[in-house]
């Protein structure tokens, strides 16, 4: 066994359930090999794990072939305790390995009691709700009477923080500790800092920054006219370090009214959506060191009032992940210096600089450019992405923000009193970590391009949540886009701890009456507005029943299982005649289907499938996960309810929008995907359907006319209702509406709308073209099943069995997957 996890992650630090769950991965030098048992050892002490010495849980031997998700099921676990452990497992013909390498988790404050710090705050510090502030920097100095054993630092924050320990940056995480509805629910995270602390003088600083709840939000100007600080307008830390001493004494550092701060420093301004504004000249040299005078800072503010539950955080961090060099740079204009990274990407860059002292060097950021070389920003509508940096003037300088991302691929530089070099900026990517598990490759380059698109744009919009598109000032967990996307993303990452995560949102999104919201978090009135629209509101079932069939993972199963059936029981009770005609929220319908399409000779009607078809189809739909949620969980009067229901409702959908040649009301090739993939049919209408659906396509041209929630799923059904030729045919079109005319246009990511953008045309409504938006993407769920012919099976979830069905077409030779 190898690969030892402990609830999705590598020794994690902080945990805070108290069951964590185990996992371990097989590997073998030979096939078909087989688990059929394990032993599991765990221990305060790594020299405690041998049989008869582990003094926490010894399983024994226990005969099965489970690898996934064991619960720790030993004496129980204190806070901030250490436990080690290791695994064995036996083969088919009753075989030991050998034991694995040792691994490790650790507890974290298990109680709100545990936590001995206050909120905490720098004086004067926070904005208006209108014009942004600088960032707040906190520092305490403390004395150590011995030698560290072990130093754990739990941190959380209103707003984003950095944490210094004895002039060191404490971890690798950006934008810590992530988005939560800050009014339910904060994270906290857990750093080993044992190494850095000495015996005698030690300081910690840190420095705040808004984030997402003091700065700016997507769409809060047009919704709350407020521009920032929707949760609070200023931010807050919370901190303990506790240190186990040589000794064996305890010692608590947390965050009082001891610390002081300032708000004079060097980040003038920092923002999510805007950027940041760093003047070097302000820099305080040595201010996170001992000995530095801080006599001119203030006390602390301490802060009280309501506060979140504080939880350790379940997902991978936000760390960089990607680092790209320029490949060209141009000068479209005096002294205006354009960098092209050659990729479209999220995070930041790195700049190093020679500036004259206090004369801003400001960088723009976008993801296309115009005809005359500049800079193509009208698609970011009110997020400027812009940061300024204003040098000392002390030679070669370098420049990185803090508290800020950006969608992107070119980036502006002015400022500058002389061209500069190539390699004199750098694009950090970062997003959340999550792990790659899949790898696509195939004879066909292009569609290894657009499997390469799709990962890069699954990267770019894992942002601690799910976001629509990583550039324009929207950048919401809206629910639709990932829905459609989800399994792509599942085939491609391991996303089970993000999902674990974004579930709980989507939970604490859920209106009192069981709507779920169109984007998770919510942080515009969860009873009030964007909730309960179909096919959004959907992803609080299909997220997580896709979830459970990758990752096998029933915890997160029971846990959705009452938001799923209260959403259910709400279309429900105001649609008891099974039409969802009534309370459809915003009703998106099959958002940029091809009506939306604006080109000469283009149909302008009839791709969009009728709102009550659609939203009718999808209740089916999240009718029918219920009851298969319910049989996973062993509810069984609960699944026999709603399979009932989902019959009923089938039945009632057939009779009021299907006819007897198979036709489906409004005749769309989205009406005929949705009811296909839902299996809303009966068998015998099945193929009459199909058909229809094909000559729908033929309507087209053998185009596509479907929108971000059907796509995929005309595609699916096409090659399971052998008609495998026409999808190939449509995944392989170069001409307009189509992956390849993405890809001849030069993308590197998936475009938003299949006219985003058009030659001799150019762009699309400004208002909505994003260049980097997965929903188009969720076609990766065909390459993967169709060409790597990996097909899942929901009745052996996370991959115990699946089925491997290959359907060769498209001119491909060969294909290899993992």
């Amino acid at each position: 066994p190898v690969e030892l996890r402990c609830e999705y992650q590598t020794a994690p630090l902080g945990i805070d359930c108290p069951q964590p769950r185990l996992s371990w991965t097989l590997v073998s030098r030979h096939r078909h090999e087989v688990q059929t048992a394990y032993r599991i050892l765990a221990a305060s002490q790594a020299r405690l794990l041998s049989p008869g010495c582990a003094d926490l849980w010894d399983t024994g031997q226990v005969r099965s072939a489970a690898s996934l998700q064991i619960p720790y099921a030993g004496k129980p676990l204190a806070t901030a305790m250490r436990v080690y452990w290791k695994v064995c497992v036996w083969d088919g013909a009753g075989d030991g390995s050998a034991w694995s390498p040792i691994a490790h988790w650790q507890m974290g404050l298990l109680r709100a009691r545990d936590w001995q710090a206050s909120w905490i705050s720098a004086a004067g510090s926070g904005n208006d709700g209108t014009n942004p502030a600088p960032a707040a920097m906190l520092r305490k100095a403390f004395q150590l009477p011995g030698r560290a054993r072990r130093a754990t630092l739990s941190v959380t924050a209103l707003g984003l923080y950095e944490i210094h320990l004895n002039g060191r940056r404490v971890g690798d995480h950006l934008l810590a500790p992530e988005w939560t509805d800050y009014r339910t629910r904060v994270q906290s995270q857990t750093y080993d800092v044992t190494r850095w602390l000495r015996r005698g003088d030690n300081a910690l600083g840190a420095i705040l920054g808004d984030g997402w709840y003091a700065g700016r939000l997507g769409m809060s100007d047009g919704i709350l006219h407020r521009r920032r600080g929707v949760y609070g307008t200023r931010p807050l830390l919370r901190l303990q370090l506790r240190i186990e001493l040589q000794d064996g004494r305890t010692l608590t550092v947390g965050s009082d009214a001891s610390w002081r701060g300032t708000t004079d420093g060097p980040i003038r301004r920092s923002d999510l959506l805007d950027g940041e504004v760093y003047d070097a000249r302000r820099e305080m040299p040595g201010w996170d060191r001992p000995g530095f005078p801080a006599a001119d800072w203030t006390p602390v503010s301490l802060e009280g009032g309501a506060e979140p539950r504080i939880v350790a955080q379940p997902n991978e961090p936000i760390r960089q992940i990607a680092w790209l060099t320029p490949i060209a740079l141009t000068e479209p204009k005096p002294g205006v210096y354009l960098f092209d990274l050659g990729q479209n990407m999220v995070g930041w860059c790195r700049l190093r600089v020679r500036g004259q002292r206090g004369v801003p060097v400001t960088l723009r950021y976008a993801e296309m450019t115009n005809t005359d070389g500049t800079l193509y920003t009208a698609n970011l509508r009110g997020a400027p992405q812009v940061d300024r940096y204003l040098p000392r003037g002390a030679g070669v300088e370098r420049f990185e923000p803090h508290f800020t991302y950006h969608g992107f691929r070119f980036v502006e530089v002015s400022g500058l009193s002389r061209r500069p070099a190539l390699h004199a900026l750098t694009g950090v990517g970062f997003n959340s970590a999550a792990r790659e598990v899949g790898q696509f490759e195939c004879s066909d380059p292009r569609l290894n391009r657009l499997w390469r698109n799709i990962l890069w744009t699954e990267r770019a919009n894992l942002m601690s949540v799910p976001t629509d598109c990583p550039q324009r000032d929207e950048r919401l967990g809206w629910m639709g886009d990932i829905q459609a996307f989800s399994q792509t993303a599942m085939f491609n990452l391991d996303l089970a701890a993000f999902f674990t995560k974004w579930c709980q949102d989507i939970r604490d999104a859920q209106a009192d009456d069981g709507r779920f919201a169109d984007f998770s978090p919510h942080p515009y009135g969860r009873n009030e507005r964007f909730t309960g629209t179909p096919a959004w509101g959907d992803a609080g079932v299909i997220v997580p029943w896709l979830a459970y069939v990758n990752y096998g993972d029933t915890r997160l199963l029971a846990r959705q299982f009452l938001a799923a059936r209260r959403w259910v029981d709400y279309i429900h009770a105001r649609n008891p005649d099974l039409l969802w005609r009534r309370n459809r929220g915003n009703d998106y319908n099959d958002w940029l289907n091809g009506d939306w399409i604006r080109q000469r000779g283009w149909p302008t009607h009839g791709a969009a499938v009728p709102n009550e078809v659609f939203a009718t189809a999808f209740f089916a739909h999240s009718t029918e996960l219920v009851a298969h949620m319910a049989a996973v969980l062993g509810r069984r009067p609960d699944a026999q309810h709603y399979q009932q229901l989902f019959e009923q409702i089938c039945e009632t959908f057939n009779r009021n929008f299907v006819g007897p040649d198979g036709g489906i009301q409004g005749d769309t090739q989205a009406g005929y995907a949705l009811a296909l993939d839902f299996d809303l049919l009966p068998a015998w209408l099945r193929p009459l359907a199909a058909r229809r659906m094909v000559e729908a396509v033929h309507r087209y041209h053998e185009h596509l006319s479907t929108g971000i929630q059907t796509t995929h799923r005309l595609m699916l059904e096409l090659t399971r209702n052998d008609c495998n030729a026409l999808a190939w045919q449509l995944l392989t079109n170069r001409t307009f509406p189509s992956w390849g005319y993405m890809l001849d246009n030069g993308a590197t990511t998936i475009w938003e709308r299949w006219d985003g953008y058009v030659r001799g045309r150019g762009f699309q409504d400004p208002g909505m073209n994003s260049f980097n938006h997965w929903a188009f993407g969720a076609v990766g769920e065909w390459l993967w099943r169709n060409i790597a012919g990996i097909n899942p099976d929901p009745a052996h979830p996370a991959y115990e069995r699946c089925a491997i069905r290959p359907q060769p077409g498209g001119g491909v030779t060969w294909a290899r997957a993992r």
